[in-house]
């Protein structure tokens, strides 16, 4: 007896949600039982504001200072906001699951379709794995220095790569086996990044013995950039390019939004919650950013000793400074936490994306594999994996390769969020006919057109040297891995890709005609063999 078919929601939104989607070419096969919240808090805990703030804490000390750190978060959230409104007009009048090669390739015309999604696919695997490099070579960090607290470790780079390579394990692990855990872990982490990080940083503004002054927090400037017995950048250029450069912090930390976007097919009234949840996310994470960021600079006790603390870790300095050895371990175990549980979602969508570009022959299809056992794409988890860690071995031997990872991973991520928007700008008219509910009207253009301007200033920063003088151990590597990124997907796509890569299109019709799911990992393999099969049985009986 076949069993009963699985009864569905049939109020007006949800029906509307699966038209919207059959549009596409895709089937209702997510289950739609997340709301507006769920969405919101997904982006927020991916943001992790304490994972950007915490990591890059020495970074923006360094490199302005005070003062450019919290005026440079108000100017980042600000043009932030602007990628994140025109990116949730894209989410509204497209509302799958797919990551911004997707968005490109269906707003692009169609001759120019598969260019731009190959393009953006590639800067947006670029980020992928940079930003996971980024937080899950910062965790190490953090446990390396957290080590040394009443006790004699001494931290080098290669014991930092040792802990590196056993956190990526672990991420990959879990991402391999415990993907049915995985929704559990992500709601310990919207607790941990709200109630936790704002419980901390109450508690360092509560118990700090002393507070600097407003005058310090906002005005005070400090150029780090310089190597010993030479000029920071300041003096070599200007205190401006020192200010600019220090807006790394911020913009790193603001990045990951666009999983509001991903949850579309699970979110109920998609088309208006979804852009809702991105917008939001940068909103709420903005303003609770800054503050948790203020309460560290207010709370600074000595900010000389700070910044030369013997741990090489300001806000662990922070905490030793106000609580003690003891009270600041606990703290840093539960900022550990935090960004152990980022870094492992990180994974997850960088798996995802390489998985659905694979699957459009963006890189080798043998990449195209879900285990049936684990519903898990496990090759890919482990390609992230190690992309991730080839990443970091450049700190071996440099001073600023963390940095530059901060940079590679906001760069190809924002490129990535900018192209789509890029093309809604142009073909606006074509933009106009397929938006939804969430739609800017007459400012629209304006808004994307300072969104692209801004990722294009970003771009430009972040690839310049942030240390004097500039040498093999103090090289911004970024502009080689952007570099590299932009000028061999080009040349391959000149040489070869333009004659066999034909982007999404092509398998949002063939899930069509099957009545699957493309974004459901194995959905369409599996219906593709259940096809040749029938077909093959039919010839047999024919």
């Amino acid at each position: 007896m076949e069993d009963p078919p699985i009864e569905r929601t049939t109020s007006k939104a949800d029906v509307r949600d699966e038209e919207v989607l059959a549009e596409f070419g895709y089937k209702q096969e997510l289950k739609r039982d997340w709301g507006l919240t769920h969405n919101f808090g997904i982006s927020f805990s991916i943001i992790s504001v304490i994972t950007g703030i915490t990591t890059l804490f020495q970074y923006g000390l360094l490199t302005g200072g005070p003062g450019v750190m919290s005026i440079g978060w108000i100017v980042v959230s600000v043009f932030t906001m602007f990628v994140a409104l025109g990116m949730a007009e894209i989410v509204s009048a497209i509302p799958t699951a797919g990551g911004p090669y997707y968005w490109s390739a269906l707003l692009a015309p169609a001759k120019h379709s598969a260019f731009a999604s190959w393009i953006t696919g590639w800067f947006n695997l670029l980020g992928q794995v940079a930003v996971t490099t980024g937080i899950s070579f910062g965790c190490a960090g953090l446990i390396s220095v957290t080590a040394t607290v009443k006790s004699s470790y001494e931290p080098t780079a290669a014991k930092t790569i040792g802990i590196y390579a056993a956190v990526l394990i672990s991420h990959g692990i879990v991402n391999t086996f415990g993907v049915h855990v995985l929704r559990y872990l992500n709601n310990t982490s919207i607790l941990l990044h709200s109630a936790g990080i704002t419980a901390l940083a109450i508690a360092v503004l509560a118990k700090a013995p002393t507070h600097q002054s407003a005058k310090f927090v906002f005005a005070s400037f400090n150029d780090g950039t310089g190597a010993e017995g030479y000029d920071g950048w300041s003096g070599r250029a200007s205190a401006a390019y020192v200010a600019c450069c220090g807006a790394l912090m911020s913009q790193y930390t603001l990045t990951g939004f666009d999983a509001s976007a991903h949850l579309s097919e699970e979110t109920r009234k998609a088309s208006w919650s979804a852009p809702i949840g991105v917008v939001s996310s940068v909103g709420f994470s903005s303003l609770f950013g800054f503050f948790v960021l203020l309460s560290f600079l207010f709370s600074i006790q000595d900010f000389e000793a700070t910044i030369g603390s013997d741990y090489g870790q300001p806000v662990l300095q922070i905490f030793v400074d106000i609580f003690g050895d003891d009270g600041a371990v606990v703290l840093m175990c539960l900022i550990l936490i935090c960004v152990w549980h980022c870094g492992l979602f990180s994974m997850t969508s960088n798996s995802r994306m390489m998985f659905a570009f694979a699957r459009d022959g963006g890189i080798p299809h043998f990449f195209h594999k879900v285990d049936a056992r684990f519903q898990s794409p496990i090759r890919t988890v482990w390609l992230a994996s190690f992309l991730s860690f080839c990443l970091a071995l450049p700190s071996l031997g440099s001073t600023v390769a963390f940095a530059a990872c901060t940079s590679i991973a906001t760069i190809g991520l924002y490129i990535s969020y900018g192209i789509p928007i890029l093309i809604g700008l142009i073909y606006h008219r074509e933009f106009n006919a397929r938006k939804g509910p969430f739609n800017l009207g007459v400012f629209s253009r304006p808004v994307a057109g300072v969104a692209v301007a801004w990722i294009t200033f970003i771009t430009i920063i972040f690839c310049l040297p942030t240390a004097n003088p500039v040498t093999s151990q103090t090289l911004n590597y970024t502009v080689v891995a952007v570099g590299i990124i932009a000028f061999g997907s080009c040349a391959v796509w000149v040489v070869s890709a333009r004659k066999w890569f034909v982007g999404p299109q092509n398998e949002v019709r063939e899930a069509m005609r099957l009545g699957v799911s493309a974004e459901e990992p194995g959905a369409l393999e599996r219906a593709e063999e259940e096809d040749l099969k029938g077909k093959e049985v039919v010839d047999v009986k024919g």
